[in-house]
């Protein structure tokens, strides 16, 4: 999953950057009004999760903020908090630190 603890933001209209993506534009314009106004029982549902699961934070370099990943660690009761300070794109950035932390999980 990639995702952090999610709480509501200021809704900001996203701007197309300019040429080839390598990602899927259309996506990001989908997913907007759950980012920016997510649903209030989301939070409270983590904490009814059953199945271990890994939290993989990117570090400080990551545009996702590392106060809303250790939230959502510390509401889901089985989690296991990971930190490899790769920013947000952790599995290209750090493919082998990746595999090895899921692998170490999943052992």
């Amino acid at each position: 999953m990639t995702a952090s603890a999610k709480h509501p933001r200021e809704a900001a209209a996203p701007s197309r950057p300019p040429g080839e993506l390598p990602y899927d534009w259309d996506m990001v314009l989908a997913v907007r009004e759950q980012i920016d106004t997510p649903d209030p029982a989301w939070l409270h549902q983590l904490g009814s999760i059953t199945a271990p699961a890994l939290v993989i934070g990117g570090g400080p370099d990551s545009h996702i903020p590392q106060d809303r990943v250790a939230e959502l660690a510390q509401r889901i009761p089985a989690a296991r908090p990971v930190t490899i300070s790769a920013g947000h794109l952790i599995h290209r950035a750090e493919p082998d630190l990746f595999t090895q932390a899921v692998l170490t999980f999943l052992r």
